[in-house]
């Protein structure tokens, strides 16, 4: 079964050599790897070229774009019925390909067979601060589910007939978001979508994150979420990006409120204080499953803060 690699890409010279080492190391080699830079100003291009001298399966085309720009591009001009998709920052571990592509192997029925194989991918992080932030940016490997996890564009391999069916990546959406409009669509088509929990990339990127990059991540993430317009899910149990920045904006609506009617009322600041404790107490409490470290859990208070304001700031320009 043939496979196209496809990666878009922009500015990435800090991360596109660990990804290329990773996928010439894989157990099961690409038949092409399509990489479609959106207008690169650091050295991107030129690593990216150093290692076409070493493997003639790499292809490259600089087209100024956003990422689902980038990413239909590189479809389109892939020559192979197997789309995979891993993203800059990201490190495949050795046998990743193999096991992303096996459910197609194994399901040939041309209409009750798979359409998309959804991977996984791991952060790691060298602080207890990162440790928390991952918290948010991600699902953690606990909380896989293999009947309803939506997959996602750093680790993800379907049928290029599914791409033309579903229309595509949104173009629409710059920063964030086309991935995941793109999956719901599947899943609203009726694609036959295998989890496969186990073909894991590494997302190397969230391991150097400050807290204004995690800031930056999750504006973005919302304001992609407010463009996308998505507010029901066609999966069972999965709320929308869309209705969760909605209760975040009710949560602190009403905070304001009773904020500022304790300033007429001086002893009912006490219980908004108390509601405050609570809220920051939840924090923590939500990640009971996963999080046992109490010097990570000193950092999720702050992490929750940083995240909701973002949340709110991103939805409401994406909005505009």
């Amino acid at each position: 079964m043939k496979v196209s690699i496809c990666i878009t890409i922009k500015d990435e010279e800090k991360w596109i050599g660990a990804l290329l080492d990773s996928l010439a190391l894989q157990s099961k080699k690409a038949d092409e790897i399509v990489i479609v830079d959106g207008g690169s100003t650091d050295k991107t291009v030129e690593i990216i070229k150093h290692y076409q001298k070493k493997n003639r399966n790499i292809k490259l085309l600089v087209e100024e774009g956003g990422i689902a720009h980038g990413r239909n591009t590189a479809i389109e001009i892939a020559k192979y019925p197997i789309i995979v998709q891993i993203d800059a920052g990201c490190i495949a571990e050795k046998d990743w390909l193999e096991k992303l592509v096996r459910p197609f192997e194994l399901s040939q029925e041309p209409e009750a067979g798979v359409g998309v194989s959804a991977g996984f991918y791991i952060m790691p992080s060298s602080s207890f601060l990162q440790k928390a932030m991952n918290l948010y940016l991600g699902i953690h490997p606990k909380r896989f589910d293999p009947a309803n996890f939506l997959p996602s564009a750093r680790s993800v391999a379907f049928k290029k007939e599914v791409w033309e069916k579903v229309g595509g990546y949104d173009e629409s959406l710059e920063k964030g978001g086309e991935d995941t409009k793109f999956f719901i669509s599947c899943v609203k088509t009726g694609i036959r979508i295998a989890r496969v929990g186990d073909a894991k990339v590494i997302w190397e990127e969230t391991a150097g994150y400050g807290i204004k990059n995690f800031f930056l991540k999750i504006f973005n993430y919302a304001k992609g979420d407010a463009k996308t317009k998505l507010w029901i899910y066609p999966i069972p149990g999965i709320m929308s990006h869309n209705i969760k920045i909605l209760f975040v904006f009710i949560r602190y609506l009403l905070g304001l409120g009773l904020l500022i009617i304790s300033f007429t009322n001086p002893p009912f600041f006490y219980f908004v204080l108390g509601l405050f404790v609570l809220y920051i107490f939840w924090s923590v409490w939500k990640f009971r499953d996963i999080c046992k470290s109490w010097q990570v859990r000193v950092w999720i208070p702050i992490v929750q803060i940083v995240s909701d304001i973002a949340v709110m700031l991103g939805f409401l320009y994406g909005i505009l």
